[in-house]
């Protein structure tokens, strides 16, 4: 056990120094990245702040490890997704759940195999795990509910618009009469600019917070608008007709791809179902992975690359539009 515990902290010592000699940040790069938010902050130029709404499109589509658009942090990142939840959660919440659920694995197991550091390892695995799972979920779940009834919600500004009502008396229609995650964000644009804050400010505070391209888009063609002038109402119009071919263009994707993500978690779950159902079977015959060092570090590692194998998989049958 003192041989194993060596090699995994032999292990674990050398990814720690790869993962600082390649991912730490560079000082002069960080420096130029705030000097330039801070330039497209504060500046009134609305061509500078349509580069910004870009920018901040473009990221919102870009995969980040664990940082995420509007956010200086990980702490910041995770603060934002769980208010991209709408559940009203804070990171306390969920570091004590985290908690309580790698100490309720780690004693179940524990108590199943007798082996505490596989216990601690899949206590470990789950906390960490699980509870991002959850959150990303439910995240999922709420933007595209979000972008769904949004070209609606678009549809129903350009009504307005068209009525003869100002902008911001359309977007206090849009957030009474709009149900779901639509109507409420609509509803804390219109709080915000009735506090004080200007339409601009507000709907900025709305695109960090769902970070959709949809939503970045919409406040775009806004800036756009407000610099060149034009017909708002027909721009708004053209916005919604291109978000519906969007939308239409990912489930068509998405039906195109079911094959593939059928067959991928089919490959991907297999080899658990079988181990699960050959240790229900007879426990015996698999008892040395939770005993013998030697196939607890062999299963660590095929599970390593199992986990690899999925992941892969996933990123595969993932497209953007």
């Amino acid at each position: 056990m003192s041989m194993l515990m060596l090699l995994i902290g032999a292990l674990a010592g050398i990814a720690l120094v790869a993962y600082g000699a390649l991912a730490a940040p560079s000082p002069v790069k960080a420096s130029q990245r705030r000097l330039e938010a801070v330039r497209l902050r504060h500046s009134q130029s609305t061509v500078v702040k349509v580069e910004s709404q870009l920018r901040k499109a473009i990221d919102a589509r870009r995969p980040r490890m664990h940082k995420l658009a509007g956010s200086s942090s990980r702490l910041d990142a995770l603060a934002l997704r769980l208010e991209r939840t709408g559940r009203g959660w804070t990171v306390k919440q969920f570091a004590i759940a985290t908690i309580v659920l790698v100490l309720l694995v780690t004693l179940i197991v524990f108590v199943q195999t007798g082996a505490a550091l596989l216990a601690l390892g899949l206590g470990i695995v789950a906390g960490a795990g699980i509870p991002h799972l959850i959150v990303g979920r439910l995240v999922t779940k709420r933007m595209n509910a979000f972008t769904a009834k949004f070209p609606d919600a678009i549809e129903l500004l350009v009504r307005g618009l068209r009525s003869g009502l100002p902008v911001s008396e359309t977007m206090n229609v849009v957030a009474r009469e709009m149900p779901g995650p639509v109507g409420a964000e609509f509803r804390g644009v219109v709080e915000r600019v009735k506090i004080g804050r200007s339409l601009d400010e507000a709907l900025q505070v709305t695109a960090d917070k769902l970070g959709t391209p949809e939503f970045q888009f919409f406040v775009i063609s806004l800036a756009i608008q407000r610099e060149t002038g034009g017909n708002l109402a027909e721009t708004l119009s053209n916005l919604a007709d291109v978000l519906r071919k969007r939308a239409q263009m990912k489930l068509k994707i998405k039906a195109l791809s079911s094959e593939s993500k059928a067959s991928a978690w089919i490959v991907g779950a297999l080899p658990f179902l079988v181990f699960a159902m050959i240790w229900w079977i007879n426990p015996n015959y698999l008892a040395g992975f939770f005993a013998e060092d030697r196939l607890i570090l062999t299963g660590m590692g095929g599970l390593t690359w199992m986990m690899l194998g999925v992941f892969i998989m996933s990123r595969m049958v993932s497209f953007e539009i």
